[in-house]
């Protein structure tokens, strides 16, 4: 069998799992695996193995994942197979639904959609420090999850990643905008106006999904790509700020029919063709660039919503561009930020930075110790 048959597989077992829900959850499951169900993978030669009860896939440089003996209560990942890194668990549904206790190992860089989801015992998972990615619903609906340790940087998530978790629930407790290590994991819960914190560097797809009691968004410009799903049906969004955007995916604002207000980042380069499906508002679109810049953005000429929009140009608006190493935000770079990105790093109290990405000299991804040097030095130059 192929990996695309596997995928397919894979994707059809879901829907009968969908089948099976409230018509509610049904159209919340559907529409958030639109994209990415029948997404292929490059076709690369493998071959198919079981060790101790977990099945795998064996390429020529590393092993995936592909499910599980259905009864196992105890699953142990190694870090090996066949001496090759374990880096993947693939896209499952339902071999691991007996599992009580987990262990990933420490080679782990990407958790597929479903992976985990309706595991019913399972209580704790500790995420490796080699993981970059969870795909949507990887834990969904697993009603014991009420510990989930996270490596102390960035993992990006996807699509109700966590939906229906004590853990999720927990967070949302704590602040109905869910951030972890710079990642909006969630904003379901969210209620009027939310502006996105500026040390933010990426948000889930469907983060706000089905939310009828957000009104307005404003994201910052560390914020570049704008996942799928990101709005669709918040029945009462009416106004969005895109600071930092250069692409909008699928399904970003489908059914917002209360949207009025969007800003766009003179930035943008491509809007998917279906990312305003089904949007019967008529918004002013603040365009923070020239219209020959527009006019060169990718998008569906046909596009209904865009169309009859009321487009305004303003290419001086918009935030300003980022003075490199001013993470305090003046307007300069000076000692004030390289005192402040020390405080941050040693993780002094209260200190919060106004530009973090202004700070990531090395353009890594990340600050540390190595952008403080930089940023030392380039002071020490001026």
């Amino acid at each position: 069998m192929t990996k695309t048959a596997l995928k397919n597989t894979a994707f059809f077992a879901a829907l009968l799992l969908t089948a099976a829900l409230p018509l509610s959850l049904q159209k919340e499951a559907q529409f958030s695996n639109t994209l990415t169900a029948y997404a292929d993978d490059d076709e690369e030669t493998y071959t198919e193995g079981e060790q101790n009860g977990v099945q795998y896939l064996k390429y020529s440089d590393h092993i995936e994942i592909s499910g599980c003996d259905s009864s196992l209560t105890e699953v142990k990942i190694p870090s090996q197979i066949e001496s090759l890194p374990v880096t993947k668990i693939d896209t499952n549904v339902g071999g691991f639904c007996a599992m009580k206790t987990l262990t990933l190992p420490d080679t782990l860089e990407e958790i597929g959609a479903y992976a985990f989801s309706w595991c019913e015992n399972l209580e704790s998972v500790t995420l490796p420090d080699s993981l970059k990615l969870i795909d949507f619903q990887a834990f969904e609906y697993c009603p014991s999850l009420k510990t989930v340790n996270f490596p102390d940087h960035l993992v990006k998530t996807s699509s109700l990643t966590f939906n229906e978790t004590p853990w999720l629930a927990a967070q949302r407790q704590k602040d109905p905008l869910v951030i972890v290590n710079g990642a909006v994991i969630d904003g379901r819960t969210c209620k009027g106006a939310v502006t996105i914190p500026s040390d933010v560097k990426y948000v889930a797809a469907g983060a706000f999904s089905e939310n009828n009691d957000l009104t307005s968004v404003v994201f910052p410009a560390s914020i570049d790509h704008i996942e799928d799903n990101m709005f669709g049906y918040c029945e009462n969004l009416t106004s969005v700020e895109l600071k930092g955007s250069t692409s909008l995916a699928y399904g970003v604002f489908a059914s917002c029919n209360k949207l009025k207000e969007l800003k766009l980042s003179g930035k943008l380069k491509s809007i998917n063709g279906q990312a305003f499906m089904d949007n019967t508002s008529t918004a002013t679109i603040t365009f923070y660039g020239t219209q020959d810049s527009w006019n060169a953005v990718e998008r569906d000429p046909d596009d209904a919503f865009l169309n009859r929009a009321n487009m305004v140009f303003d290419p001086n608006g918009g935030d300003p561009e980022d003075v490199i190493g001013d993470i305090n935000g003046d307007g300069t770079c000076d000692k004030a930020d390289a005192a402040l990105l020390l405080n941050w790093l040693i993780a002094k109290p209260d200190t919060t930075l106004a530009n973090w990405k202004a700070g990531d000299l090395n353009d890594d991804g990340k600050l540390n110790a190595a952008d403080l040097t930089l940023l030392k030095s380039n002071i020490l130059n001026k």
